[in-house]
């Protein structure tokens, strides 16, 4: 029988390297991936709540994409279908139309043209929770992750996640918010994982799966509406309204008031007073190395991805006493700051409020009995002279048991403060609103002399700035 010559051919050529050769030559190459659209690559994106709130951090901005060559993307949380129109009759619906294209047309001359409006209802009030209700918070966080993925910005700029005494919108607040979050859990691919699955056939008009990637941004920085801003400085960078533009050859304050005056339906009266206002930036987070905690936003960051690094969570806490704290969006503040490593950052930002347009206040106490007891609790207030009188209180609390209670207080005394001048009366105004010294009110809590600790809050006699 003659044998097969197979073998022997094969094993020669093994000897001689020519078999991976031609085995090589029998495999089908994949076709190349197609790159990340780098239309919408962003090295800085800014997430906001309203049309205008870009003025807030305008001259860093500015200077970035215009002297600097920065892409920068923006996104709005809502519309702004609300509020008064300087520009005409149209309220509502249509006049988010026309604000959204005022954004546009702000924006643009600025060099920005990458713009987003999430679905959320521009809402009055200094309430985080109430706006992240009226936001559609879940909805809005998707939406905020998703573009974080689509943009990949190295930094994202926002207001500060507190409440502070000033304009204390609760939808910055909530853009706020979402704006964290979004930081946080863009980069890790269990976080809406259907935004992270790779499409079947991403020519075919039938798919699904978005085919983004998880982003871990380097940098998160936060400005602030509150009214007086010194508070902010050496917490991070500060650009200046009075430094010369490069690229334009005027002062950032004036490319500032022609964006500002683009935003026709919102010009406010005290327009050049806030045009020269300095950017007080707050460094939140770095996973960069940086010079030092106020040096330039880009210091330390190049365009190397950098691994998923996850927040720290919730973690709650345990007790075995009676005690007393803020409620309302100061204790979301307390919880959601340590969820998100924030705690230490914001240290500075004591609790705070200034009077309501009316010379109101609202308080809320959560009292807590963590004990194996129920407990009558007595809560004093200790308020300055005019204030109206709150009596002692008690409230029964059964063991293991919380009480949310909602203290209405009011002026009853009038006030003398320093009013700012008129920006006719003053060209040069001053880059801070008059410095006032905030009242302290504090409450403390106790059982049968037994004293369980106290709260307090710093309260400034003015509204949105302007002293009553």
């Amino acid at each position: 029988m003659r044998r097969s010559s197979g073998p022997v051919i094969w094993a020669f050529a093994l000897i001689m390297g020519i078999a991976p050769f031609v085995h090589s030559q029998e495999l089908k190459k994949a076709p190349a991936l197609p790159k990340a659209d780098d239309r919408y690559k962003a090295d800085i994106l800014l997430i906001v709540a309203h049309p205008d709130d870009d003025t807030g951090v305008l001259n860093y901005i500015t200077k970035a994409s215009l002297d600097e060559g920065k892409r920068v993307a923006v996104i709005f949380t809502t519309r702004g279908n609300a509020g008064g129109n300087t520009a005409g009759m149209e309220q509502s619906k249509a006049m988010a139309d026309e604000r959204e294209m005022e954004a546009r047309r702000s924006l643009g001359a600025s060099g920005i043209e990458n713009i987003w409006f999430l679905h959320g209802t521009d809402t009055a009030t200094q309430d985080v929770l109430h706006s992240l209700e009226t936001l559609g918070h879940g909805e809005a966080l998707e939406e905020a992750v998703r573009l974080v993925r689509l943009t990949r910005p190295e930094v994202i700029l926002t207001w500060m996640p507190a409440y502070v005494a000033g304009e204390n919108h609760g939808d910055h607040q909530a853009s706020s918010v979402v704006a964290n979050e979004a930081f946080d859990l863009a980069g890790d691919p269990t976080v809406f994982p259907e935004q992270v699955n790779a499409p079947r056939r991403y020519l075919d008009i039938n798919n699904y799966g978005e085919g983004l990637h998880p982003w871990q941004t380097k940098k998160l920085y936060f400005f602030s509406d509150a009214s007086h801003q010194d508070f902010l400085a050496h917490h991070g960078p500060t650009y200046l309204a009075s430094d010369i533009s490069r690229s334009k050859g005027v002062s950032y304050a004036t490319l500032n008031k022609k964006a500002w005056l683009i935003y026709a339906t919102q010009i406010d009266p005290l327009l050049d007073y806030y045009v020269n206002m300095p950017d007080y930036l707050v460094l939140a987070k770095s996973y960069v190395k940086s010079s030092s905690i106020e040096a330039d936003v880009w210091d330390g960051i190049d365009h190397t991805p950098i691994a998923y690094v996850a927040a720290p969570g919730y973690k709650l806490s345990s007790s075995d006493s009676a005690s007393i704290e803020l409620g309302g969006p100061w204790v979301f503040y307390k919880q959601f700051q340590a969820a998100h490593g924030l705690t230490t950052v914001l240290s500075f930002v004591k609790p705070q409020a200034a009077l309501s347009a009316n010379n109101s206040l609202w308080v809320p106490l959560l009292l807590h009995n963590d004990t194996d007891k129920a407990r009558d609790l007595t809560l004093h207030s200790s308020l300055p002279s005019g204030w109206n009188e709150v009596p002692d209180t008690v409230y029964h609390l059964e063991p293991h048991s919380s009480y949310p209670a909602q203290l209405f207080l009011a002026r009853t005394a009038p006030l003398t403060l320093p009013v700012p001048k008129p920006a006719s009366e003053d060209p040069a105004p001053s880059v801070s609103a008059p410095a006032v010294t905030p009242q302290k009110l504090s409450w403390s809590l106790s059982d049968g002399g037994q004293n369980f600790g106290e709260v307090s809050l710093n309260v400034y006699l003015e509204y949105n700035g302007v002293p009553q």
